[in-house]
């Protein structure tokens, strides 16, 4: 008896354990006062140490963003471009287009051969698939309106990191690897990420300090006009490239207005044209808020059904709509407005699937890359900024100017090189997105701040191509109707569709089978094998008690720091 007493006693124990440990909340970094989340430690650290130095989120955007093009030269970068978000402590917002712009000698039908046909490769790899860089110009501006610190005292630790190098880790030892071959076919010598480099030895980059020395010292200019300027054309041009000192000379970024909406009592702030994530953001959110998603459960059959017909819808309008805003007028309060939504979610049924070729509009898609990079701060005086950036592919046009140290991005696969024909995810554009000179082209990156009842609640942002859209989507949704922290709703499995290809992308082995054989029995396809990693999520999250707690996303590197 007493023996079957301490098995009772054991097994209570035991079961109460298992119970606690799975409520157990994971909290992310807690801190005080202010914090930095992105893809690479080195580039966190450099940012709080500009803010812990009095410095502001702006001082903090240039730091961190330089720092990642030493540290995460596989996304961060100064040869290609970006989205800044941002919300002061007084409550003003806007928002900062730095995306890289077509060269004044593109052409419509550029990559088409004299058949009419795309010529495979000539938009993703080398010279010719180079977009205008807006990095530089992006963080210059950014620091030129809300800066506090000098130029030359931001740019100090990024120079010192890249003369003294960065520790190679094992996942950044697996993506060198992965694209050598790629190198090699890009470059006429060999290049520095040529080398075997494997986890824990250190790449020093010495030309990039050089050319941030130079930047540091004679400004914006030293890139768009100077002696840097003059060798990357130089560079460019020999091998094979149409950019010019003209193009570089002409390039500006565009202050721009947010896209902003209400969500229940939240106040969405994200990135307007030519991102399109802002407006598909607040389509998706327009078409679930009617939902009572708190009460299907998160991840359940019914949340998921919801979400993925608000997306299906938004997405089906995407493309044919957006574009460059300084090339293409978009019916831009139509499309965000709860009247549009309203009615696009009526023929919906839980009983079973709607199929795309059902919902209008067009046959049209298209998609920047993976490899993009996001970071979030959060500054000791309330500011905070929300920032994507990219080289599109992964290390861009895989072209790398081994005199001035940087990869160039290759951003103009993102242009419809032919309306109708895929682009090199699979993807199709549309005639608003057409190549045009000097015009910029359409992206997913949806940098986003979120106020609750009217202060600084949420700064979240990832990279993943169109995936970008409905993972910032659930992070926000996993924290407000589901009651997870930061770092817990940004760890959970996520699933995404985008109306073409019909199929709901889920992270393998993540998801209730349960739920995946009601999914299917209702009519949807569901594919788990190419969805390994649905981007790579940064956010800060206000607490009550006015803290900050950081998220930064297990799939990668990434490192949330602060004090």
């Amino acid at each position: 008896m007493k023996q079957i007493f301490s098995l009772l006693v054991i097994s209570i124990a035991l079961f109460n354990c298992k119970t606690t440990t799975k409520k157990e909340k994971i909290t992310g970094l807690i801190t005080e006062k202010a914090m930095v989340v992105s893809a690479r430690e080195e580039a966190s650290k450099i940012g709080v140490d500009i803010l812990k130095k009095g410095g502001n989120a702006f001082d903090a955007m240039v730091a961190t963003e330089l720092a990642l093009a030493v540290a995460y030269p596989y996304a961060g970068n100064i040869g290609g471009g970006g989205f800044m978000v941002y919300r002061k402590n007084d409550g003003e917002i806007g928002a900062l287009d730095y995306r890289e712009k077509a060269p004044l000698a593109a052409e419509k039908d550029m990559y088409l051969d004299d058949n009419g046909n795309v010529i495979k490769g000539k938009s993703t790899i080398g010279a010719m698939a180079v977009g205008i860089p807006g990095t530089v110009a992006g963080v210059f501006a950014a620091h030129k309106k809300f800066g506090t610190l000098s130029i030359q005292e931001i740019l100090q630790p990024v120079i010192e990191l890249a003369n003294k190098g960065v520790i190679v880790t094992k996942k950044q030892e697996a993506r060198i690897k992965k694209y050598q071959p790629a190198f090699k076919k890009a470059n006429k010598s060999l290049i520095i990420l040529d080398s075997v480099w494997k986890e824990n030895d250190i790449i020093k980059y010495n030309a990039l300090a050089a050319t941030l020395e130079r930047i540091s010292k004679n400004g914006r200019d030293e890139f768009y006009k100077g002696e840097t300027a003059e060798r990357l054309v130089k560079f460019m041009q020999a091998n094979g490239g149409i950019m010019t000192l003209e193009d570089l000379a002409k390039y500006e970024v565009k202050w721009r207005k947010p896209i902003t909406f209400n969500y229940d009592d939240l106040k969405i702030i994200s990135m307007s044209p030519p991102s399109s994530g802002g407006i598909c953001l607040a389509q998706i959110m327009n078409g679930i808020e009617s939902y009572d998603l708190d009460k299907f459960g998160h991840n359940s059959t019914k949340a998921i059904q919801v979400i993925t017909e608000a997306e299906r819808r938004a997405y089906a309008d995407r493309s044919f709509f957006l574009g460059d805003p300084d090339f293409v007028n978009i019916p831009l309060e139509t499309l965000i407005s709860k009247e549009y939504t309203n009615g696009r979610m009526d023929n919906f049924s839980f009983e079973k699937a709607t199929k795309s070729e059902d919902v209008a509009h067009g046959t049209v898609e298209m998609i920047e890359s993976d490899e993009t990079t996001h970071y979030a701060i959060v500054d000791q005086f309330g500011n905070a900024v929300s920032v994507t950036t990219t080289l599109n592919g992964a290390y861009g046009s895989k072209m790398y100017c081994s005199d001035l140290g940087f990869f160039l991005n290759n951003e103009m696969d993102d242009f419809s090189s032919k309306p109708g024909v895929p682009n090199m995810f699979g993807l199709i554009g549309a005639k608003a997105n057409e190549i045009a000179p000097q015009k910029r082209m359409l992206s997913s990156m949806t940098p986003t701040i979120v106020e609750k009842d009217g202060k600084l609640w949420m700064v979240v942002g990832t990279p993943g191509g169109s995936t970008i859209i409905t993972s910032v989507l659930q992070t926000i949704l996993n924290v407000h109707e589901f009651g997870f922290g930061m770092q817990e709703a940004v760890n959970q499995p996520r699933f995404h569709h985008q109306w073409l290809p019909d199929v709901i992308m889920m992270e393998p082995n993540k998801f209730d089978k349960k739920t995946i054989t009601e999914l299917e029995k209702v009519g949807y396809k569901i594919n788990q094998k190419d969805a390994p990693v649905i981007g790579k999520v940064e956010g800060i999250l206000v607490l009550q008690n006015g803290k900050l707690e950081g998220g930064a996303d297990p799939r990668g590197d990434d490192k949330a720091l602060g004090y």
